[in-house]
């Protein structure tokens, strides 16, 4: 008895209608869960190592090497790095329409390897000289179109690669976790902090370790680390391929939301149903089998609802034809509500953008500010880009602290439950104003160090790098609560058929916050130059006022704020049918 007890345990389905590499429905006792999750997070962190060790001393490279000044590096790598999380939308739309996550996630991350190669060999040509070049001291000449032909078309593959990667990896691993078992619905909660800590601990391996050596100079070396680290973990993705559980792709997405808008169009006449049964659903059990759920109607957007409206035509239509209904004429309730679901999720969206316009300064103008200190403690040098250790160290200490110490005391203190998501994410917009604040005055002390030791010196200033530590500590705390409850929320708000996309819209705030921040500082740097002032931003930042730009940013993330209070207390959250799950255990298709 006890025998066929276990056997049952062992045979047991997952209840969301995830399959596994054969299609047949996952056992949950041989798939997915933390096995899979694991691998999946050291995945990741080899990934983030392997692209964080090219990104995160681009800017420098860009100067030393390429020779460019520092606004037109910080543009350059916002650029690049916006285009990387564009790229985003492309592995989301493939993942969810298409190819289906693991295949998505398989393909970007060969991408990838073949970018990271490509660049270090193009940085060992470019570097190719008798003394040797691109350090501190000693910057590279000019360069040939080929060579810097081919070191563009590297670092864009690169953006391809791991701007694909990186939304479908999150999905799929939120994948391996049953949303409809007690236990499995919390561990994917938890699996989202976990995954942005993989994340920042792969950033910490290469801020230090592959930081080190690319800011002595010694970039080949560093770019071919980067190479290894993403084949170690592209290695490790297609080993763990029995393990997974996988959810059919659902087909392209902007072909429902468009039958959805011709269809409310043609009707735009019909007169709406006071009860929302009458509006058409599909029947029977195409989209629990299928892994999805009905979405219940909700109000907002009822012009939508006509879509789902029934009429005389439709009606004739189906007794022409009982097998299929025209649906650039007649929607279900569910297609509609998507439609709505994303309408209603772009605000939120929308004021995430200035928040990463914050978090990408990290990227390039904290660098350049730390290149401008006292880099010399006790006669070791702290490379610049490495300080985005505290940032990191901070996000893994208010990961622990946000799940171990503030949500125990605020589920003490609130009967309604914890913090939402959305209320984590308004946290973190007040914290990144308070890191914008706290850039702006230690480069205002870095600014009166610099001219009362040597006014006439280029980049040089007297206070320690270490004064950026509060900057960097503040931002890594915004991130817990911004990006990994924006990770949850577009995950858990988005349609069934669009949970990579929702993945796809957190990082395509990135994307566009780092289009924003190089379209202020162009902007800035033409409104502040004039013939007797070389900007607030100029390639020597003892000339310029940095501070009054870090200023300008936390102006304006308090104003986003306030836009985002309004439009967090006008969302309404998506509403799910239940998954019946009679039946569902001893239907294993053997």
């Amino acid at each position: 008895m006890e025998e066929k007890i276990v056997k049952r345990q062992e045979l047991e389905c997952t209840l969301d209608g995830s399959v596994d590499r054969r299609g047949r429905p996952a056992i949950r006792a041989r798939t997915g869960s933390w096995p899979a999750g694991i691998l999946l997070l050291v995945n990741q962190g080899l990934a983030t190592l392997a692209f964080f060790g090219v990104g995160v001393n681009l800017v420098l490279f860009l100067t030393r090497v390429m020779g460019q000044d520092n606004a037109s590096a910080a543009n350059n790598v916002s650029k690049w790095t916006g285009t990387v999380y564009l790229f985003s939308l492309l592995g989301a739309f493939l993942s969810d329409s298409y190819w289906g996550r693991y295949k998505t996630c398989a393909i970007f991350q060969v991408i990838f390897v073949i970018g990271l190669v490509s660049l270090s060999l193009s940085s060992y040509l470019f570097l190719l000289t008798p003394n040797g070049c691109g350090d501190e001291k000693t910057p590279c000449g000019p360069h040939s179109n080929l060579h810097l032909s081919l070191f563009y078309v590297s670092i864009y593959l690169i953006a391809l690669g791991n701007g694909g990667y990186q939304p479908t990896i999150a999905t799929f691993g939120a994948d391996q976790f049953d949303e409809d078992h007690p236990k499995e619905s919390h561990s994917k909660v938890a699996f989202f902090s976990y995954f942005y800590l993989a994340l920042n601990l792969g950033c910490l391996c290469s801020n230090t370790i592959l930081g080190y050596y690319e800011d002595k100079g010694i970039w080949a070396v560093g770019f071919w680390a980067s190479a290894g680290s993403a084949t170690i973990a592209l290695i490790l993705f297609l080993l763990g391929t029995p393990l997974y559980r996988h959810f059919t792709p659902k087909g392209n997405p902007f072909s429902r939301f468009c039958q959805v808008i011709i269809a409310a169009s043609r009707k735009w006449k019909v007169e709406i149903p006071s009860n929302d049964n009458e509006l058409y659903e599909v029947h029977g059990n195409d989209l629990a089998d299928n892994g999805g759920r009905k979405m219940l109607h909700t109000n907002g957007f009822n012009f939508l609802d006509r879509a789902a409206v029934i009429t005389q035509k439709d009606e004739t239509a189906e007794e022409e034809n009982t097998n299929t209904q025209n649906p650039w004429r007649l929607c279900s309730v569910t297609q509609v509500e998507e439609v709505k679901c994303i309408l209603r999720l772009l605000p939120i969206w929308l004021c995430t953008i200035l928040y990463s316009v914050v978090f990408t300064q990290m990227q390039s103008l904290f660098v350049e500010q730390g290149a401008a200190m006292q880099t010399t403690v006790a006669g070791f040098h702290i490379p610049p880009a490495s300080m985005s250790t505290f940032d990191i160290l901070s996000v893994a200490a208010f990961i622990f602290i946000n799940r171990r110490v503030i949500e125990p005391i605020v589920l003490r203190f609130r009967k309604s439950g914890g913090l939402t998501e959305l209320q984590r994410m308004g946290i973190g917009i007040i914290i990144a104003v308070m890191a914008m604040v706290s850039a702006g005055v230690v480069e205002h002390f870095r600014l009166r160090h610099g001219q009362e030791n040597c006014p006439s010196c280029i980049n040089s200033s007297s206070l320690s790098i270490f004064w950026q530590v509060p900057q960097y500590v503040l931002i890594g705390a915004s991130e817990v609560f911004m990006y990994v409850a924006q990770l949850e929320f577009f995950n858990e708000q988005a349609p069934d058929g669009l949970k990579s996309f929702g993945s796809a819209l957190s990082m395509t705030s990135i994307s566009l916050g780092n289009y924003v921040s190089s379209l202020i500082v162009t902007i800035v740097m033409k409104v502040s130059t004039s013939d007797d002032m070389p900007g607030w931003i100029p390639r020597n930042l003892n000339n310029g006022h940095l501070d009054r730009f870090y200023y300008l940013l936390a102006a304006l993330t308090a104003a986003d704020l306030v836009v985002y209070v309004m439009c967090a207390k006008w969302y309404k959250s998506t509403r799910f049918e239940e998954r019946s799950t009679k039946g569902k255990n001893n239907d294993l298709r053997v």
